[in-house]
């Protein structure tokens, strides 16, 4: 049975509709909760894959900085340089980004729902799908990575990078009670967040039924099946 790294930043937000995707697919992940009393960040690449989620309003170059940001740019590194998958979030991508040779720059903190187009991902992929951004912050892409997916106004919303590795800024598996409980969570929220919520929950069954065929894009790329 393969195992699969989930570096979480915040109580909120977790794999949230992926989990299914995953235990359908006997494949077992194991979160790591560097923000909890006596949680950490592990070395090395042991597992078969790593994901990056979310991190509420903390950035990576702007607000409050992630606090677990260098041990999670080391171990990132450490699964790039071992050629094993590594998918990134929300703000996860951007450390994603980071680590595999670009870098980040500043965006206000924000929460949307994005109609996304998407492209490269194979003929399995979604050709359109919903996206929950809920981060602060912008991936720069570096020159191993080329986008993936796109918003209605042509903005960058995901990357690919090399064969196996991609970053969305935004979580495919939302539900409309993470961000809910995001915005309890913290005191600095994004702004219009009752309208976000609204179209977030309009979108709850389009986001499930876009889910299942870019699981079985990511399951492609990733050679986690």
């Amino acid at each position: 049975m393969k195992t699969i790294w989930v570096m979480q930043h915040t109580e909120a937000e977790y794999l949230g509709l992926i989990e299914d995707h995953l235990e359908g697919r006997n494949l077992r992940f194991r979160y790591f909760r560097p923000f909890a009393a006596g949680g950490m960040v592990p070395e090395g690449a042991e597992a078969d894959g790593l994901i990056l989620l979310g991190a509420g309003p903390y950035g990576v170059v702007s607000g409050h900085i992630l606090p677990s940001l260098g041990p999670e740019l080391r171990l990132t590194r450490a699964f790039l340089a071992a050629e094993k998958p590594v998918l990134g979030f929300g703000l996860g991508a951007v450390i994603l980004a980071v680590a595999g040779g670009g870098g980040a720059e500043e965006a206000p903190l924000r929460f949307a729902v994005e109609a996304v187009e998407i492209a490269g991902l194979g003929p399995a992929a979604p050709q359109h799908m919903p996206l929950v951004c809920y981060l602060r912050d912008r991936p720069v892409l570096g020159p191993e990575m080329a986008p993936v997916a796109t918003g209605t106004g042509g903005e960058m919303l995901g990357f690919r990078l090399g064969t196996s590795s991609l970053g969305l800024l935004g979580h495919p598996g939302m539900k409309r009670g993470m961000a809910e409980d995001l915005i309890i969570e913290f005191a600095e929220t994004p702004p219009d967040t009752v309208a976000a919520l609204e179209a977030l929950g309009h979108a709850q069954r389009a986001i499930a039924e876009s889910l299942g065929p870019l699981m079985v894009s990511l399951m492609q790329r990733t050679g986690w099946m």
